[in-house]
């Protein structure tokens, strides 16, 4: 077996069981560093079995590339294969959802590279990705400039030209500020398929300003999604982390008259928003969009449990705006712009 795809299918698997970061960045960066070595440098540490000397490549990642070097499936990936935990199917909605408007790449926070993840996507029969990179404000998660973005856009023009399966949109996650305007010119959101705003600092903040600062947000013409509303953490690394509190009948009218649709966010740290915003979002007649806000390509599967939770509530899935055509999520995302 390819030592290489063995490493990065370990850390999509363990990617997709939720676990830790620094398990995963592990596998992936072994992976890169053998695709760096010289052909010469290469057949030598396979003659002497000597990988572990490569800085980098630790006992266990050492011992997936032994044994996939010497022509078997390793025992760690076998037992990940065997044991890895499906994502809920969220059938029959999840067959509908035609793509993914929230994930992160390596020009961001996240753990794979733009390449890898549309490639992912496209293998997971997406017809379309928003990639949505940070805004530059939240500068722990390397957040883009609009110089940095614009690069960005240029890359994803370029791989549009090229013979893919799969249309990839330029997006952002852009961070809601204090007073409600997000973090990016105006010039810049305007050239953007998809706007995923959401609120990353002052989570704590009283009702009634956090409230405002959400709807003023809404209410701007560059906002497609309003993404993991009230920013909770119930599992995970990163541990617990309370709600946020606003009024969510007010922010959620708000997404109704302004077309904006409320992110059922899939990630099983997050699930949010809660079931019963979730089913009030739903009685106010709001859209949805269910994102992965994947940061790597085991995460792109985490859609099944966004549509799972949808059904659950009884969205209406003509409301779910990730299970219309191309040109239908399109011409939606620029109707203000």
């Amino acid at each position: 077996m390819d030592p290489q795809a063995a490493l990065r299918e370990i850390a999509h698997l363990l990617e997709r069981n939720s676990a830790e970061s620094r398990r995963t960045g592990a596998f992936r960066r072994a992976a890169d560093i053998l695709g760096e070595l010289s052909p010469d440098d290469y057949a030598a540490h396979g003659a002497a079995a000597s990988w572990t000397t490569i800085p980098g490549i630790g006992p266990k990642t050492g011992t997936v590339i032994v044994q996939a070097v010497a022509g078997r499936v390793p025992d760690y990936l076998a037992d990940l294969r065997a044991g890895s935990n499906p994502v809920p199917p969220g059938e029959p909605l999840r067959s509908e959802l035609r793509g993914d408007l929230h994930s992160h790449t390596t020009w961001s926070d996240g753990g794979c590279s733009l390449e890898e993840m549309v490639a992912t996507a496209a293998a997971l029969g997406h017809e379309y990705l928003a990639i949505t990179d940070h805004s530059p404000r939240l500068k722990v998660a390397h957040g883009l400039s609009a110089e940095r973005l614009a690069r960005q856009l240029e890359l994803i023009a370029d791989l549009n030209e090229g013979p893919l399966p799969i249309r990839i949109l330029a997006g952002i996650e852009v961070d809601i500020l204090s007073a409600g305007d997000l973090d990016q010119s105006h010039a810049m959101l305007k050239q953007l398929d998809v706007v995923v705003a959401s609120v990353h600092s002052e989570l704590r903040m009283a009702s009634v300003p956090m409230t405002y600062r959400m709807v003023t947000a809404i209410a701007n013409p560059a906002t497609s999604v309003l993404g993991h509303c009230t920013g909770r953490l119930i599992a995970g690394e990163r541990g617990r982390r309370p709600s946020s509190d606003f009024d969510a009948e007010v922010v959620f009218e708000a997404c109704r008259q302004f077309g904006v649709a409320v992110e059922i966010n899939s990630r099983p740290e997050r699930t949010d928003p809660p079931d019963d915003l979730l089913r009030l979002a739903n009685e106010i007649g709001c859209l949805f969009a269910i994102d992965t806000d994947a940061h790597a390509t085991g995460q792109l599967e985490f859609l099944g449990y966004g549509a799972a939770r949808a059904e659950a509530a009884g969205v209406s899935h003509d409301r779910i705006v990730n299970t219309w055509p191309l040109a239908d999520l399109l011409a939606w995302t620029r109707r203000h712009r």
